[in-house]
């Protein structure tokens, strides 16, 4: 399993220009901006609360909880996205006084799934920096409302590469203007330590005692209301 840094807030470092400082809207940790409507779900929807049925919501799903709170988010300034020709053009436009948004030749993703969007880039103003042997996973914001957008993912070895990163995207909204807020998430950034995930695979048929351990722990989940929460969830 992959360690994710979030103990100690001293090990990853978003550094910006001083300039910037106080103007562009910083990183903030996962867990502290949850979408609106996870907050407002109820653990219990006692509405389906019955004999068969234990009205239990996502809000009780510790690994999607645990995806959604994973590392930090990188949010974006205030930019219009107009989206044009069933998605075969977009132009971008801004009021900051730094370039937000610029293209990529579609050449270089020709045949990719998101065709016939364009490809595009956000600029990003923070400097990323983990401790040696550290990398950062880059990725759409999980288990979150969709945005006009969708970054590509990507992986940067952020203990060595301490420049800029800037974000590939393509537009996923309709024909139209579409006004992205400063402060709106742009990616979710998850640092990892490299040699964690230098994992190899073993493929095989399971021993007895492994089914049997299977089992025990998927009765367990069934017997008791949050037991993977209480007894096989690591302490975050």
């Amino acid at each position: 399993m992959l360690s994710f840094l979030k103990k100690d807030p001293q090990v990853i470092q978003f550094v910006c220009h001083p300039e910037d400082d106080g103007v562009i809207a910083p990183p903030l940790p996962a867990k502290s901006v949850l979408p609106d409507w996870f907050r407002r779900l109820p653990a219990v929807d006692k509405g389906h609360l019955s004999a068969i049925n234990n009205g239990l919501t996502v809000k009780r799903c510790m690994p999607f909880l645990d995806a959604m709170t994973t590392g930090w988010i990188l949010p974006i300034a205030t930019v219009r996205l107009d989206v044009k020709d069933d998605g075969r053009s977009v132009d971008a436009g801004w009021e900051f006084d730094r370039v937000m948004v610029s293209n990529h030749g579609a050449h270089q993703v020709a045949g990719n799934p998101k065709e016939p969007s364009p490809p595009c880039k956000f600029h990003n103003y923070w400097s990323i920096r983990t401790p040696p042997g550290w990398s950062c996973l880059f990725l759409p914001p999980l288990n979150r409302p969709g945005q006009p957008f969708e970054c590509v993912a990507g992986i940067v070895d952020t203990d060595s590469y301490s420049a800029h990163i800037h974000f590939p995207f393509f537009a996923t909204a309709p024909d139209g203007l579409h006004v992205v807020e400063k402060g709106t998430p742009l990616v979710q950034v998850i640092p990892f330590r490299r040699a964690d995930a230098a994992v190899t695979a073993e493929i095989r048929a399971e021993t007895r005692a492994e089914a049997t351990e299977r089992e025990a722990i998927h009765r367990n989940t069934l017997a008791g209301e949050g037991w993977y929460r209480k007894s096989a969830r690591a302490a975050r």
